[in-house]
């Protein structure tokens, strides 16, 4: 009998034939059960790429963002797409490594923006240099976080969530009404007002000048890339690290983890400092490009949004939270405007059909039948009342979905909780009779997003990417790039 070596999948540098000490099989046989059997010569090559190298080029290539557009519109929100990724992975050293789930992380990036607005304004006189202010900030908003988790570091789930958002409370509380009570100091934080007249960042004997010849300055984009560059590479260390890992082990179960000896509440405390330190650190950023600082925006809203990106990124995956933060952001700024909405409405529609019945028979049905529907429903109601179908719809859902002249005051909610009401009971169908009665729904679903959804685009954004994120939670429930976990069900 001979000795055969298993074959060496590829990404591996040498065939695995038994765990490692201190390893479980599981644990080292991941690669195997990862790696398709069979990888092309392409994906080879990307898979062996550095993580340095793909950070660099990512860098390079929306550093050329305001070359290709000189829109201060898109600018402006390519700056807040770079705020939004760096809230992004402050939240996931509290969320997604330390497993710790913190409702009050926005209000470290607001004692990060009324911080810096307290040393670098004519609010109280106080003008620092930027290189003063700015580490001053990252290491206040250390000590708060601190100071949050010595309350918090023994409470878990639920009792962690409560502690933190009334945090957040707190801080909106004082914010909002620190020009009366603060304590007997008088105006400190400007109340609903806010403070004025911030301080922009100061360079080497340079102002940075928010905008030029009225339109967005791109020096603080690049300010922002630069800070963000710094943040990823200083956290990828850390998760690298012992620390990276303990956070990993006591995210997965705290308990295991404090029995082999780990400083368990010692780690929750970091966690806490780490994510409110790069929180703070972008509140810099905010304030001085706006000039000012207001309570409004440090609202439940932007907790939200800043837990979407971290949840459809990724949790644990720092490539993963930045892709999350850029698909967020686009996609809030897109709905914005009807017809772009439109147009993406559509596109996902599609996009969901294909991916839940392939290239199938079902689907060529299912999108046969709603196309009919759509025109035998919108020539039925033209032919009974044109003013059914004389409603304002744009491109070709015009000629195809029911819009009005003048809507009802009731037709909106019945529609919209009749959309509800279907789908969760095509929930409870399978097989053809779920394909057939699929297409009404679709249709009722256009119907609604012409008439109820266009017309409030502000709450729209944020039920399209809840279902989104639901959707997508559904599919893949570690998010876009998230970490596999071992899970007992």
């Amino acid at each position: 009998m001979t000795n055969s070596t298993p074959e060496l999948p590829p990404g591996l540098d040498a065939p695995v034939t038994s765990p490692a000490i201190g390893r479980d099989e599981w644990v080292a046989r991941h690669l195997d059960r990862r790696l398709p059997p069979r990888l092309g010569p392409l994906e080879q090559r990307l898979r062996g790429v550095p993580w340095w190298a793909w950070l660099a080029l990512f860098i390079a290539a929306v550093s050329l963002m305001p070359v290709v557009s000189s829109s201060g519109y898109v600018r402006r929100v390519g700056f807040d797409t770079v705020l939004y990724m760096l809230l992004a992975l402050g939240l996931n050293v509290v969320v997604g490594w330390g497993g710790l789930l913190d409702l009050g992380y926005v209000a470290f990036y607001g004692v990060g923006a009324y911080a810096y607005a307290l040393l670098d304004s004519d609010h109280y006189g106080i003008h620092l240099p930027t290189l003063a202010a700015v580490p001053a900030i990252v290491i206040l908003g250390a000590i708060v976080g601190l100071l949050l988790g010595l309350p918090s570091r023994r409470l878990s789930g639920d009792y962690l969530a409560i502690v933190t958002l009334f945090f957040l409370q707190l801080f909106q509380t004082l914010v909002t009404n620190g020009d009366q009570f603060l304590f007997g100091a008088g105006n400190v934080t400007g109340g609903a007002n806010g403070i004025l007249r911030v301080d922009p960042f100061h360079f080497f004997g340079h102002d940075l000048v928010t905008q030029h010849q009225g339109v967005f300055a791109v020096s603080y984009y690049y300010v922002a890339l630069g800070f963000f560059a710094v943040v990823f590479i200083a956290l990828r260390f850390v998760n690298l690290s012992r620390t990276g890992r303990a956070w990993r082990s006591q995210r997965e179960d705290p308990l295991a983890a404090e029995v082999m000896g780990m400083p368990v509440n010692w780690l929750k405390l970091m966690s806490f400092a780490f994510g409110a330190a790069v929180a703070a650190l972008t509140g810099t950023l905010f304030a001085a490009l706006n000039s000012s600082v207001f309570p409004l925006t440090f609202y439940f809203v932007l907790l939200i949004t800043v837990y979407t990106m971290v949840i459809l990124g990724g949790q644990g995956s720092q490539p993963g939270v930045v892709l999350g933060a850029i698909l967020i952001s686009v996609l809030l700024e897109l709905l914005r405007d009807p017809g772009h909405s439109r147009y993406l409405f559509y596109v996902m529609l599609g996009a969901g059909l294909v991916v839940s019945f392939r290239w199938s028979r079902r689907l060529a049905l299912v999108a046969g039948l709603t196309i009919v529907f759509g025109f035998a429903a919108h020539a039925i109601a033209d032919g009974i009342e044109h003013s059914w179908v004389s409603g304002a719809a744009g491109g070709w859902a015009s000629g195809w979905v029911i819009v009005p002249s003048h809507l009802a005051h009731w037709l909106p909610p019945v529609a919209y909780v009749a959309l509800i009401g279907g789908t969760l009971g095509l929930t409870l169908l399978h097989g053809w009779l779920r394909a057939v009665l699929l297409a009404p729904l679709l249709y009722l679903a256009s119907f609604v997003w012409e008439n109820v959804m266009l017309a409030k685009p502000e709450p729209t954004r944020y039920i399209v990417i809840g279902l989104i994120l639901v959707s997508l939670m559904i599919l893949r429930p570690n998010g876009l790039l998230g970490e596999k976990r071992v899970e007992i069900v």
